[in-house]
């Protein structure tokens, strides 16, 4: 079969990404797609829902800005819209416009069914910036992106990817702080991205190409991905990686690095941040992806390895800036001196192997909007015609099905024991479109570690495939359970966890039965109330003090990292998500507030999406309409950051504070990081 093999090109050359076709024996594989991420002035961007609201404001600044759009497709529509030709399908548009890339503008529930529509018509580079897209649907697209080698996706639940230097902006990066410049950027957070783009514009530098990892569970390019692109392009003169919870995405870019190091004589310098220091375990942070399971590394561990790898590490992305002038200023010099750079080093092709990372997925401790009672797992698992055991008995082993982050599927972990321990482990990742796993050899892999005989190898099948079944079709993200052998060698099932998609319910109104099993009786009152307004509350231990709200969980995440760092003790992290509203800055004051432990609150915003005069608004209307007796510090970044800082620094309090009440004060802060 004829592949299309696509050259490594520089955005400043222009020239457009050509289609060549090998005849070699070689076989290809996603991996291929890599150089389809060198998006620049040749690339031809379409967009799928075009006519939308939020696509059509995109499309006017990004043609201001140069992006060359070609168009947009409406399902079962021609015409025009923008001065633009509306295609009724992608493969319609593919056939006419001949895109490179093609943005996605759809709701989460309708997002995989466009990524699928761009890969059948074979589209270079697929972006998909949704949120709330269920996991399923997105295990279903990377069963399909991993058989191809033409479409390479970018997302999903991100800001995108955008070139500087070849003005091409393929998402909805705030344009304002990007300039043409030297340094590439990776990153799984939108607003920590944002911060790291505008630290390096205010240090001169400037950006080459910054690609968007997302937060969710999977996807389509991560850090290893983007370095590897990096390292090839001669505009990139130094590389920042912005990681955070959840995954092994930042160890496996620490091995990459490392050995890059090694086999490179002239590295280019690399800085890193990793946000969540002070994440509580087993936490949703945020993002649907920010959350660690048993026996993936935390934040500090991924700090050290990518510091022990040869990164340069920061816990603030201001200092990103400056640092790297540094940086590079040595690595000038270096280069001047002593004349270091090799011609005939190793190099590594795009098509290397990535590294796995053995780490275990299990998943005993995290927690989700929806986790199942054991009791309700159990009756599941009956329906199933498991035979379970209600007594808390100690298993001789445990069971999971889960999302392997590395493979981009499904996989089983086996562990031996009652308590999960990584060195006792096993996982096997398999493949989305297995309809049967009963009879696998997987089956006798899992039997073995187990330690189950054979005699009781079919009954262990079952289990499995009805384990499977309910994954499926209940769209699960972590399916757990002990098992037992008894002396007849009958295998029973106890101690069932089961968690399911919450964005599956949240954007699909999938799997409404599973999600009536809810009790929000029993969870955090503010974290429930939070939830009603779109905002990502969660109530932190401890005797903190300072409450926090923040626009984008990477960046909240961060902020409690910064304050807690310099003494502070945080009551809260708080996501008002990256389209917050004068009203949903108001409505997180109000849920601040209503812990009593809150004795000053800090507001840190970076104006993307969300405009600094709208949080400024927001903020004024708080002290006005709740009788705000807490001292509030306010960091505005971003779009309209002088208008919004000016409209709190004028602000006054209706009327004047009571005596017993003087430590009421607003305070604007143009500038506050981890120093100040």
């Amino acid at each position: 079969m004829a592949v299309r093999s696509v050259p490594r090109l520089s955005p400043r050359m222009g020239a457009r990404l050509t289609r060549q076709f090998s005849k070699s024996s070689r076989a290809y594989s996603y991996a291929d797609t890599l150089s389809n991420l060198k998006i620049g002035t040749h690339t031809r961007v379409l967009f799928q829902g075009f006519t939308g609201r939020q696509a059509t404001a995109n499309v006017k600044e990004s043609l201001e800005w140069g992006t060359k759009i070609v168009g947009g497709v409406k399902p079962g529509v021609e015409g025009e819209h923008l001065g633009l030709p509306i295609f009724p399908s992608v493969k319609v548009a593919q056939q006419n416009a001949r895109p490179d890339a093609s943005a996605i503008y759809v709701p989460g529930n309708q997002t995989a069914s466009a990524i699928e529509e761009a890969i059948e018509a074979e589209i270079p580079l697929v972006v998909a910036v949704a949120e709330h897209v269920p996991i399923h649907d997105i295990l279903r697209v990377h069963s399909m992106l991993q058989t191809q080698s033409k479409t390479r996706l970018v997302g999903a639940n991100c800001p995108g990817i955008i070139s500087a230097i070849g003005k091409c902006r393929i998402g909805f990066q705030p344009l304002p702080c990007f300039a043409p410049g030297n340094i590439g950027i990776v990153a799984k957070s939108g607003t920590l991205s944002y911060e790291t783009v505008a630290s390096t514009t205010r240090a001169g530098l400037g950006q080459s190409l910054c690609i968007s990892m997302g937060g969710d569970v999977l996807a389509g390019t991560n850090f290893v991905d983007a370095l590897k692109v990096f390292e090839h392009d001669d505009d990139t003169q130094g590389i920042i990686l912005v990681g955070e919870i959840g995954g092994t995405a930042e160890m496996d870019a620490a091995e990459w690095i490392k050995d890059y190091r090694q086999r490179t004589a002239d590295p280019k310098p690399i800085m890193g941040l990793v946000g969540g220091l002070e994440a509580p375990s087993g936490r949703v942070m945020g993002h649907a992806g920010a959350w660690a399971a048993a026996g993936e590394p935390d934040a500090r561990t991924k700090y050290r390895a990518l510091e022990q790898a040869g990164v340069v590490m920061v816990n603030h992305p201001e200092k990103f800036g400056n640092e790297m002038k540094i940086l590079l200023a040595d690595r000038a010099s270096r280069n001047r001196a002593h004349n270091l750079r090799s011609t005939g080093s190793q190099t590594r092709g795009y098509h290397t192997a990535r590294r796995m990372n053995s780490t275990s997925v299990l998943g005993l401790q995290q927690k989700r909007s929806l986790y199942l009672k054991r009791s309700q797992a159990l009756e599941i698992l009956r329906q199933k015609s498991i035979p379970v055991n209600e007594e808390d008995s100690s298993p001789s082993g445990l069971l999971s099905i889960s999302v392997d982050r590395s493979a981009l599927s499904p996989c089983i972990v086996a562990v031996s024991g009652s308590e999960f321990d990584l060195d006792r482990s096993k996982r096997i990742p398999f493949s989305y479109t297995q309809t049967t796993l009963k009879n696998q050899p997987l089956v006798a892999s899992v039997a073995t570690h187990l330690s189950i005989p054979p005699s009781s190898q079919g009954q262990l099948g079952d289990i499995i495939q009805a384990l499977w079944e309910i994954f499926k079709e209940k769209e699960a993200f972590v399916l757990e359970c002990g098992v037992t052998v008894s002396v007849e060698g009958n295998v029973t099932v106890c101690r069932a966890r089961f968690g399911f998609d919450d964005a599956a319910y949240r954007s699909s109104g999938r799997q409404e039965d599973i999600h009536r099993l809810r009790n929000k009786a029993e969870e955090v009152p503010e974290e429930v109330e939070a939830e009603k307004d779109g905002i990502v509350y969660v109530k932190l231990q401890g005797e903190g003090s300072i409450g926090t709200l923040v626009n984008g969980a990477g960046l909240a995440m961060n902020t409690v990292d910064a304050l807690t760092i310099h003494g502070g003790h945080c009551a809260n992290f708080l996501d008002t998500g990256g389209k917050a509203t004068s009203e949903t800055v108001k409505s997180s004051f109000r849920i601040i507030c209503s812990d009593p432990r809150v004795k000053a609150i800090f507001v840190n915003i970076f104006g993307g999406l969300t405009r600094c005069d709208m949080i400024a608004e927001g903020i004024i209307m708080a002290f006005r309409d709740l009788d705000m007796q807490v001292p509030v510090v306010v960091r505005l970044r971003g779009t309209n950051e002088e208008l919004g800082q000016t409209m709190v620094s004028l602000s006054k309090p209706p009327t004047p504070p009571p005596p017993e009440l003087c430590s009421y004060r607003l305070v604007v802060s143009k500038r506050v990081n981890q120093d100040g």
